[in-house]
């Protein structure tokens, strides 16, 4: 049920609340933002109301549906894909709810530095792919010299130190795990 998933988000620590990705009915949506404020514990728990309107039923349904969350209790508000800085300054202008930006670099909205956001007016932005992009486009390099050379010697990208790296994703952890239950 909704009230379980929120409860259940809540106690395990995550402190935001994203609810759906896709276009919904806007009242299916408020009742889903009610369910997570009604049934927030924690007062530090953000709940992000994302609306993907903008690309499907334009602008204005977009806002409208921003407007609805914000009324529903949604503490941040996430319109989806404005595909200008002017739709960007007039969702933040228009919008009594701070409001989260989504940058992703070849997607629909402008790539703004954190200096132009806040100036636009937004009070959060994600990254979400930018570091994948960027780690993709050095493992395709790799993977060429692989090809071509035959050897990941003499590779010109720099590589994570692999003790530093196992540190980083658990494995001393693991290890000391499998000592203690083996």
């Amino acid at each position: 049920s909704r009230r379980r998933h929120t409860r259940y988000i809540s106690v395990t620590g995550v402190q935001t609340c994203a609810l759906p990705i896709w276009v919904i009915d806007a009242q299916d949506m408020v009742a889903k933002i009610q369910v997570a404020v009604q049934t927030r514990e924690d007062p530090n728990f953000l709940i992000i109301a994302r609306t993907d309107a903008r690309t499907t039923l334009g602008l204005d349904e977009a806002l409208r549906r921003a407007q609805l969350y914000a009324q529903a209790g949604a503490d941040v508000l996430f319109v989806e894909s404005p595909e200008s800085e002017a739709e960007m300054r007039q969702i933040c202008a228009e919008l009594n709810v701070p409001c989260l930006a989504n940058m992703v670099e070849g997607g629909r909205t402008p790539v703004k530095s954190k200096a132009a956001l806040q100036e636009i007016g937004y009070r959060m932005a994600i990254f979400p792919v930018t570091a994948l992009l960027a780690s993709a486009h050095v493992m395709g390099e790799v993977y060429q010299q692989f090809q071509s050379q035959g050897s990941s010697q003499g590779l010109s990208v720099p590589l994570h130190d692999f003790q530093q790296f196992s540190q980083l994703m658990g494995f001393d952890w693991v290890a000391q795990f499998d000592r203690d239950h083996s």
